[in-house]
């Protein structure tokens, strides 16, 4: 078992969290453009197109909602161990959040990957 300082696991957490709504918003902006996209295009190529990324538009704000999820549940085990005895916080340590770290990677390279292929789009079609 590997153990973090409770201060960093915290400001990771809020990184992530950080992380997260930019992505959120990056999701929106890429869903607007695809409208522009579809507004101005209807052949059945770019329509087949658009359903591809719509959709993956839609996996991938649930991925967020659901590690966000995550993140609050290990806010509040890091709360309760404070709770526990709150003398010398910055001292201690409790068990890594290392599979919420892995997820979060997963997340940001999967999310990196769409946006390359959302632009490769993008310029082929406007």
């Amino acid at each position: 078992m590997t153990t973090q300082k409770i201060y960093t696991q915290h400001e990771n957490n809020k990184e992530w969290i950080s992380d997260l709504a930019f992505y959120k918003d990056g999701l929106k902006v890429m869903g607007k453009r695809l409208e522009e996209i579809v507004s101005k295009n209807t052949s059945k190529e770019i329509l087949a197109q658009a359903e591809h990324f719509q959709n993956q538009f839609i996996i991938q704000k649930d991925q967020i909602d659901q590690i966000n999820h995550i993140i609050n549940l290990d806010n509040d085990l890091i709360e309760k161990e404070i709770n526990k005895n709150n003398v010398a916080v910055d001292r201690r340590s409790i068990e890594d959040h290392t599979a919420l770290r892995e997820q979060m990677k997963s997340f940001e390279n999967i999310y990196k990957s769409l946006k390359v292929e959302f632009n490769t789009f993008l310029s082929k079609w406007m």
